[in-house]
């Protein structure tokens, strides 16, 4: 049996060709994973704006178009989180972070985005509107 001297391996050349591959298909996928990211926070909070929205809306046509008691604070929704309404405070995955349960007491939306509180409750009218998102339910931009 004859030796050649030949050894089986990958070049320098063919191994550095994979990793210019591979970090050009990481520039293109990870962009669009974080797009897809906020994507479902908005679809997310928007979802739960409407369930709490149907919720209020229950209570005030069970208790004669009276507004529900809701204070300001973290998860504070009073009645509107029990067997009836709700099973659990909603969240805003859009604000995010530890705030993202926190209601203030406003009569409007949000004109520009914040962090500080996930929901706004109107104490007057009963109204409810996502915090970072606008009076069409459009997030502001971050």
């Amino acid at each position: 049996m004859i030796r050649t001297g030949l050894r089986s391996g990958f070049t320098l050349v063919e191994i550095l060709i994979v990793v210019v591959i591979l970090g050009i298909l990481a520039a293109i996928v990870v962009p669009g994973i974080a797009g897809a990211t906020e994507d479902t926070a908005i679809s997310a909070t928007t979802t739960e704006l409407e369930k709490l929205r149907r919720a209020v809306d229950v209570y005030k046509a069970s208790n004669n178009n009276a507004v529900p008691p809701v204070t300001a604070g973290d998860g504070t929704w009073d009645v509107i989180v029990s067997r009836a309404y709700l099973k659990e405070a909603p969240v805003n995955p859009y604000v995010g972070g530890a705030n993202a349960g926190v209601i203030v007491i406003a009569e409007g939306p949000d004109e520009a985005y914040q962090t500080e509180y996930g929901w706004i409750f109107s104490s007057t009218t009963g109204d409810v509107w996502a915090g970072g998102f606008d009076a069409d339910d459009e997030p502001l931009p971050r």
